[in-house]
């Protein structure tokens, strides 16, 4: 039960449908795509191209998308696969010729295929009603007629000024006199609003070929890309099987590989194998936050050595996820000291991504996230399109010898993972926890602080967070210095973090009331809306 006199919200609670995105205005217009008749998946990906205008830092077409739904509430998921690859042209000889060790998030070679657009067109036509023009017009909108900066994403923009101001085309589209726009300024975005109406025209076509796709591979080009029209042309997304583990009577379903959704559910089976019951009963406590994180150092440990593309690499997912692999990983664990594992090889930290979930009247259920990777992707935009290219390939690795090896048409280890929670045959919360390597921990910490703690689906995103990254153990400031000094203690190096970890969403569909119970987090400007 909320307490009343602390700040906070409550979480809403509706009947017919639910949203909840990072952004007021893509909510909105989700909520108002389930009444005029579209699916979960129409608001989802209505409100997905909202967002790709009003947050742009966070996401954009330029950038891969991941999708889990459920059916009428069934435990068939059905999991999507909307990640871009390599170029062609990307074969590892080529680093190596050139003395490349290392995809930095700013190299031109960082930029693959955008994969988002040809996954909103195919999930509107399988699981959709309105069609992607109709699902399209809220975006073209604001692009057009201009939308106002919000809070946050007038922080998160301010951030890469710098990033923008290297590439004239972004800075011309993203910038107002050198700078970023403040809040409350209205921006327009022209360009963007004419190739969304070249999508909206002609589907995937018209962003994987003709002058879109002939724009983006020449701007790439020219700044040193291996990037082609063709490239561009044989782009294709995947309907994949989903994976799962079992935690507390629920079942947790992730993306599979190249997804790093696996780590979530290692990070399940340490604590299980450990005894999720030595996490104590104070959720800020210490002993709850050191084995989360104490399990999170083991399961990144094992995603970094081994997650990668499925089509070009034995990923054993069954072995990875067996209950002797997390036994002996969990016998690693100790109550009373932290693990040195020493540098586990995190990729790169970056600020967040968006994730929005929707539900509707008759309980389809979508868990969806899309991102263009680092803050603005890498910075680049094709000069007439205005697509704002991603950096993705920064997750690849220049080492024949490891899985994540960059080459020709190759798709990077990924970190953006919806997730979808079912009991009992039916899928009781589509959810996801956004913000780079920090997702699996966020979705473990979420999900826990419900089954474990007894949360609501607000309250455990609301919930203060910690994360262990390349030897420090980062804490939002609402974690309390008792338990700072317990983690001390234990020989982590605990610090403050400055900006806050992540940010999520999630609707829990209560089948015996027949209700909707949606969260969002504040981290972010988004809210949950129903009706």
């Amino acid at each position: 039960m909320r307490d009343f006199h602390k700040p906070g919200r409550s979480p809403i609670y509706a009947s017919e449908g639910a949203a909840a995105t990072s952004h007021p205005l893509a909510t909105a217009a989700a909520i108002a795509c389930l009444k005029e008749g579209g699916t979960a998946m129409d608001a989802a990906i209505t409100a997905s191209a909202v967002l790709a205008v009003v947050e742009p830092a966070m996401t954009g077409i330029g950038g891969d998308c991941f999708v889990l739904l459920s059916k009428g509430g069934s435990d068939d998921i059905i999991a999507y696969n909307g990640n871009g690859a390599a170029p062609m042209k990307a074969e590892i000889g080529y680093f190596q010729g050139q003395g490349i060790t290392d995809i930095a998030p700013d190299s031109i070679h960082a930029v693959t295929i955008p994969g988002a657009i040809d996954a909103w067109c195919r999930l509107a036509a399988d699981h959709g009603r309105l069609g992607i023009d109709k699902l399209l017009q809220p975006a073209i909108h604001y692009a057009e007629n201009g939308f106002p900066v919000a809070p946050r994403v007038a922080h998160d923009w301010a951030q890469e000024e710098e990033k923008l101001r290297r590439d004239d085309p972004a800075a011309g589209s993203y910038l107002v006199g050198g700078k970023a726009p403040k809040v409350g300024d209205r921006v327009r975005l022209p360009l963007l609003a004419k190739t969304l109406r070249e999508i909206a025209a002609k589907g995937a076509a018209g962003f994987y070929q003709g002058w879109v796709a002939e724009d983006m591979a020449a701007s790439m080009k020219a700044l040193g890309g291996l990037h082609t029209a063709e490239d561009f042309a044989r782009h294709k997304g995947d309907y994949v099987t989903p994976i799962a583990t079992d935690y507390k009577g629920v079942k947790l379903w992730e993306c599979p590989p190249p997804g790093q959704g696996l780590t979530a559910l290692l990070m399940l089976n340490i604590l299980t194998a450990y005894g999720a019951d030595k996490a104590g009963a104070d959720p800020l406590g210490a002993d709850r936050f050191h084995l989360q994180l104490e399990a999170a150092k083991l399961a990144y440990r094992e995603r970094n050595a081994h997650i990668a593309d499925p089509a070009f690499a034995k990923v054993s997912v069954s072995g990875l996820l067996s209950s002797s692999h997390a036994k002996a990983l969990a016998g690693l664990v100790s109550q009373n000291k932290a693990l040195d594992l020493g540098a586990i090889g995190q990729f790169p930290k970056h600020p967040d991504t968006i994730y929005l979930t929707v539900v509707d009247k008759d309980r389809n259920a979508v868990s969806f996230i899309n991102s263009v990777y680092y803050g603005f992707g890498s910075g680049r935009m094709a000069a007439k399109s205005g697509v704002l290219m991603q950096n993705r390939g920064a997750c690849f690795v220049v080492d024949p010898a490891h899985p994540n090896c960059i080459g020709p048409g190759k798709r990077s280890m990924h970190t953006i993972i919806p997730a979808m929670v079912t009991k009992s045959g039916k899928a009781v919360m589509p959810y996801g926890v956004m913000g780079g390597d920090y997702q699996p921990v966020g979705q473990v910490h979420a999900l826990t602080n419900m089954l474990d703690y007894g949360m609501d689906p607000q309250a455990a995103l609301d919930c203060p967070r910690a994360f262990y990254d390349e030897g420090t153990l980062w804490v939002e400031s609402g974690i309390p210095a008792a338990t700072v000094a317990g983690l001390s203690a234990r020989g982590h190096n605990v610090q403050p973090i400055e900006d806050p970890l992540g940010g999520g969403q999630a609707i829990w569909i209560d089948w015996q009331n027949g209700v909707l119970v949606a969260g969002s987090d504040p981290r972010k400007d988004g809210c949950a809306l129903g009706y």
